[in-house]
Formats: C-alpha cells, structure tokens, sequence
C-alpha cells in the first residue's frame, strides 16, 4: 500500500472565499506512525493447522495527511487501505491496534476527532423519501451546534454548489437503481451529508466504486472541489481513477 499526494493548493489568501468557509473551520493535518491491527485468528484458519494466536491486518504503517492536499491510499486488493482507514478514523472497534495518531501535533481524542471529521461511506445509504435539501438538513440537525441555525440556509445553498447538486436540490432521493438519483449523484449528496457538518478532515472510502470513467470523474470532480477548501481529504479511489 502506497500514500500519493496531489499538487498542493495555493495559499489561503487565494483561494475563492466562498468555497466552503461560511461555518469556518480549523485546517488540521493528521500524522500516524507506526500503525498495527490485529485480530483474533478466525477458527476457519485454526482448523487448517495455523497456530498463531491473531492475524496481522496491518503492519508498521507511518505517514501523514495535510490540509489543501488530495491524498490517495494505493494497493492491490486487500492491501488494507479501508482497514487503515477505518483505524485513523477511529470506527475500527474490533480486534488490536497499535502505534500513535496525532492531530496537528496534539495526541488524537477520539471524542474530540469525531466532531471534526466525516466519513463517506462506499455504499450510499440515504432516506429514499426526502429530498436532496433535506438530506442535508436532517444531518446538520444531528451534527451542528444549534447556535449556527440562523447560517443554515445559506451553508446548504454552498455545500450543494460544492457538490454540484444545487440544480437538484428538490429532488427525491429514492431507491438506488430503482427510481431517484443515479449513482454518482448520490454519491455526491453522501460527500455533501459529510461536508454540511463542516469537518476539518475527511475519509472517503472508494468514492469511485462501480462508476464508470465519465461519471468518476465527475465524482472525482467534487472531491477536489472539497480539497479546495483547504480541508484534509483521504480517499482510496481506483488506481485507474487517481488521475482524475
């Protein structure tokens, strides 16, 4: 598994003021080192004569993510890029992890780093009965403090020109492959459900999955779009779609 960087953004004072800073937020880098994950040896495996008590998911990762910088985790399958993922991030429950993850310098609180982060799932789960807007209202009723209410309107009116979903805004979501949205459109509005609780890091778990080159690059599209912002953005797309 590899880490690859895009081309790092220009400096705050010229990026365009009305990406993404109306709730404003605190750029973050985040740095891991020496990352371990384990878990218990499936019986499977144990019937099979393998005597080891865990099995290894992870080994000896170390690197670091910065804010305005479009960083890809890149492997074969199975080389553990969600798993690492899921471990920064802090959504790995199960199983041993070992080695350290700092945000800014400071040692990681899980409590702390879940009100600034977000996380895009690879399969898009959403209400098929509201609309794009309300999607993204219901998430900003779970996950912003009440006092930015007044803002709310106008963050949604950015966020889904972000996204480049403001052209349908009113739209149901609906049942995927049934009637509603196409899939790279909900994928979209899943980064955009992210992106309306204001993090200062994201994960994206293979936002291209399933998605042809047009409509991933599309996708693509908005992920940089996010970067732009001058947030921290990790995702695991396709090698094939890294180019985008």
């Amino acid at each position: 598994m590899a880490v690859k960087n895009s081309t790092e953004i220009a400096t705050s004072s010229n990026q365009d003021p009305s990406r993404g800073m109306l709730l404003p937020f605190q750029p973050l880098s985040l740095a891991f080192n020496h990352i371990g994950n384990y878990v218990d040896m499936p019986a499977e495996m144990r019937s099979r004569g393998i005597i080891k008590d865990r099995l290894q998911l992870l080994q000896d990762v170390s690197g670091a993510f910065r804010p305005g910088i479009l960083t890809a985790l890149v492997g074969v399958s199975g080389a553990g890029k969600t798993t690492l993922m899921d471990v920064l991030a802090g959504r790995k429950t199960g199983g041993y992890t070992e080695g350290s993850v700092s945000i800014s310098g400071y040692p990681k609180n899980q409590a702390t780093f879940a009100r600034i982060s977000g996380y895009c799932e690879q399969n898009d789960i959403h209400s098929p009965h509201v609309t794009v807007y309300e999607s993204l209202l219901f998430s900003a009723w779970l996950r912003l403090p009440s006092d930015v209410n007044a803002q709310t309107p106008r963050m949604f009116d950015e966020v889904m020109e972000l996204v480049e979903l403001n052209q349908i805004s009113d739209a149901l979501v609906g049942l995927p492959g049934v009637d509603g949205l196409s899939t790279e459109q909900r994928k979209r509005l899943t980064i955009a459900v992210e992106l309306v609780a204001n993090p200062s890091i994201i994960f994206m778990d293979e936002p291209t999955s399933g998605l042809d080159a047009i409509v991933a690059a599309i996708v693509m599209r908005t992920v940089r779009n996010s970067v732009d912002t001058g947030r921290t953005v990790v995702h695991n797309s396709s090698t094939k779609h890294i180019h985008f």
